[in-house]
């Protein structure tokens, strides 16, 4: 049996483009099942948020502006449910604290269970709107999920986690990834990035998987 095909999964926890792709990721698992292998990473996207959204959004209302542009985006799709007090009332600092966590969780105890509390971290945002970027909203979260905070923290103290969320970090910028979700395909030959359709994805992924090992490009 061939090896999956890896697809390199890029976001930043706070995007709403990542929240609304969340149930398209699940629909690629579920179609494709172990044809492919979906490594998930991270992206300074939110990292200084505190900054970016009334920098950047302060023509166009602040921080009430950004949430009511998350919202609307949002509202065409009826999987992506948003609680209306994210960004207006509830303003993380920054997406750097749940990356750390993740990348905690990833080294103490496997990537299956970072991504699923990466599920559990977005749903506690967009749904919940409770502010993850603080670590007791979050070592409350990974608790309720069965897990020893304790062990989680150990990686964060001794700076292992720090050194695999930089390494996510610093291997976005060399990819020159434009924004978030970003899926690399292919080592890095293809790159998707932001609200990409469905079909789209499925195409690009489908046309590697049954492309001939031995093919070799015109070029």
């Amino acid at each position: 049996m061939s090896s999956p095909l890896v697809v390199d999964y890029y976001s930043d926890i706070l995007c709403v483009w990542a929240w609304i792709a969340q149930r398209r990721i699940d629909e690629l698992n579920k179609q494709l099942g172990n044809k492919i292998e979906l490594r998930y990473h991270y992206v300074d996207i939110f990292g200084d948020a505190i900054n970016k959204i009334p920098t950047q959004w302060r023509e166009k209302g602040g921080y009430d502006g950004f949430s009511a542009h998350v919202i609307e985006s949002a509202s065409v799709y009826e999987d992506a449910h948003i609680n209306s007090d994210i960004w207006s009332k509830i303003r993380p600092v920054s997406s750097a604290n749940p990356h750390l966590v993740l990348k905690a969780i990833e080294l103490t105890y496997s990537c299956q269970q970072s991504i699923e509390l990466a599920l559990k971290f977005r749903e506690a945002f967009f749904v919940e709107a409770k502010d993850i970027s603080h670590l007791s909203v979050l070592f409350s979260i990974i608790e309720q999920a069965g897990l020893d905070s304790n062990r989680v923290n150990k990686a964060m103290n001794d700076g292992s986690a720090m050194a695999g969320l930089m390494r996510n970090y610093q291997q976005a910028k060399a990819l020159e990834l434009k924004g978030s979700p970003s899926y690399i395909i292919d080592n890095g030959r293809q790159i998707l990035y932001g609200n990409v359709g469905y079909r789209v994805l499925l195409a690009n992924i489908e046309a590697q998987l049954n492309a001939p090992e031995n093919d070799v490009s015109w070029c």
